[in-house]
């Protein structure tokens, strides 16, 4: 079993930064696939991001050039630096991991909420 803890969201001005942090425990994770989800009020969850054991990286479009994925082995912890933040990229953001044989995200954390003011 794998507990994820999100942490770092909060209230900010367009164009400004957050970073959000997703402290595992339970398990080392440097071997899992790790993602971060958000979801708007009255949207699907979408990926917005997800970083594999070997370091690559994916971004949806939405956030791509203005949103850093990255992991801290030695912290089991996975951050996600956002910057130029926008109205839109106003969401409950959730931090999720799966094992390399899984397709599903088996574990997720209890979401932080991010809200950009215009």
């Amino acid at each position: 079993q794998v507990q994820l803890v999100e942490s770092g969201g909060g209230l900010v001005q367009a164009g400004g930064s957050l970073r959000l942090s997703c402290a595992a425990s339970g398990r080392t994770i440097s071997t899992y696939i790790m993602g971060w989800f958000r979801q708007a009020p009255g949207k699907e969850r979408e990926l917005t991001a997800r970083i594999i054991w070997s370091g690559n990286t994916y971004y949806a479009d939405s956030v791509k050039g203005r949103f850093t994925i990255s992991r801290d082995n030695a912290k089991n912890t996975v951050y996600l630096q956002m910057n130029s933040l926008k109205p839109e990229d106003t969401a409950v953001y959730y931090c999720a991991a799966r094992s390399k044989t899984s397709i599903q995200y088996a574990y997720w954390g209890q979401g932080t909420q991010v809200t950009v003011s215009s």
